[in-house]
Order: structure tokens, then C-alpha cells, then sequence
């Protein structure tokens, strides 16, 4: 892994569409951007913002996420997602996460990415079916 430093930022964005409403992803009956939708945005923005720092097999998976959704969006506005790297320990990330819709800020809070090497994590993990 490249050197990555404290204050790195990327973002993610998407238009909100009938695949990403609560009702249609099972995480509540209204028409409005779904939590879990919007914890996708965080985390592709997290993937983002250090992609160009992974090096080989390297790749990186979602450890931990904590985020409070404040405000509802409805089908047809932009949300963004804005990550910013605050901590870094070893191999173990730690981001801000925003996410914000045209009227303003929707969701907030702290994300961690753990550095893994891609084929074997991927074995660790098929060893489980056996």
C-alpha cells in the first residue's frame, strides 16, 4: 500500500430511482432513499478515496459503520456521499462520512476499511463451505 495521509476526501454519487427506495430494498414501506442505499454511497466514496493507494491483490473491506440518517430524499434528487480519511492505523481506516442531497445534508458518521489482500481473504472466506 501507498502512503496515505489524514485528511484525504473522495466522493460518490447517485440519482435516486425506484431500485433505491425503502420500499423496494426492504428496509421500510415509504417511497424515500433507503438507509441502506445511502450506507452503499459512504462506503463506494471510502472505496474511493483509497483505491489509487492500494497496490497488487491489495483491496479493501468494511469493518465497521456508524451513521446517523437525518433527513429523507425523495425519488428523482442527487445524493452524494463525501468520505474523509481521520484516522489511520496500520492496515486499519478510519473515515468521516457525509452524505448530503440537494437541500442539504441527509446522513453523517465514522466508517472503518481494513486492508486485506484480495485472494486471500477471498479463501479464508470459501473455507467456510467446507
Amino acid at each position: 500500500m501507498k502512503e496515505l495521509s489524514i485528511g484525504l476526501k473522495a466522493t460518490a454519487s447517485l440519482t435516486v430511482n425506484s431500485e433505491n427506495l425503502a420500499v423496494n430494498v426492504g428496509s421500510g414501506s415509504l417511497e424515500v432513499f433507503a438507509t441502506p442505499m445511502m450506507v452503499m454511497l459512504m462506503e463506494k466514496a471510502s472505496c474511493q478515496c483509497i483505491k489509487d493507494y492500494l497496490e497488487n491483490d491489495e483491496t479493501s473491506v468494511g469493518t465497521e459503520i456508524a451513521v446517523q440518517h437525518i433527513s429523507a430524499t425523495p425519488a428523482g434528487m442527487n445524493v452524494t456521499a463525501e468520505a474523509e480519511i481521520t484516522e489511520i492505523n496500520g492496515r486499519e481506516i478510519t473515515f468521516n462520512v457525509t452524505a448530503s442531497d440537494e437541500s442539504g445534508l441527509i446522513g453523517k458518521g465514522s466508517h472503518k476499511r481494513f486492508i486485506v489482500y484480495g485472494e486471500k481473504f477471498t479463501a479464508k472466506t470459501q473455507a467456510k463451505l467446507k
